[in-house]
């Protein structure tokens, strides 16, 4: 391995570098954003620890942590740098919010949608999906400052956080509902 540092010591100043250049402050809006992504990201990633490997659940999270990563990127630009990002690749696209979408219709087609609140928690990996879900309603809520209004980012988001909600509902195999009666 030798002499190999595993850091730098560029951001000791409070200061990280952008994706096409340019550096902010660590608590800026865009990387406010970007960390809650990357938070969602990680909790998605302990969502999937749950499951088999390669089973549906797993691609799907897969899937989904990789769009993160375009998603990622695109807040990790400053506004002059956004006409180089690549849609699909540094820039979230309409497909990805239609594929996004298409998720969402086909699996909320495989249980009974709850009547009420539902109350999480009913097994591990739904209540892991839950937290999943809020911790990307506060990246969609902190995005929404930093992205321009013709972005994909905030819909994605969006859409993120009821597939999120779908796939919990759908591991759940019955739900407790908010009724007390």
């Amino acid at each position: 391995m030798g002499d190999v540092k595993l850091y730098t010591g560029k951001g000791d100043d409070g200061t990280t570098g952008l994706l096409y250049g340019g550096r902010v402050r660590k608590d800026s809006p865009s990387v406010e954003a970007n960390g809650a992504v990357d938070e969602a990201q990680a909790t998605i990633g302990l969502a999937r620890a749950e499951v088999a490997r390669d089973s549906e659940v797993d691609l799907v999270l897969i899937g989904v942590e990789r769009d993160l990563w375009v998603l990622m990127a695109e807040l990790a630009t400053l506004p002059e740098n956004r006409g180089k990002l690549v849609p699909g690749s540094s820039l979230v696209s309409a497909e990805m919010l239609r594929a996004l979408e298409a998720t969402v219709d086909e699996l909320g087609t495989r249980f009974e949608l709850p009547a009420e609140f539902v109350i999480p928690g009913q097994n591990r990996l739904s209540a892991l999906l839950d937290v999943a879900r809020t911790v990307v309603r506060r990246a969609e809520r902190l995005a929404l400052g930093v992205v321009p209004p013709d972005s994909f980012a905030v819909p994605y988001l969006n859409r993120l956080s009821t597939l999120l909600w779908v796939m919990a509902r759908w591991q759940e195999g019955g739900h407790a509902l908010a009724s007390r009666g």
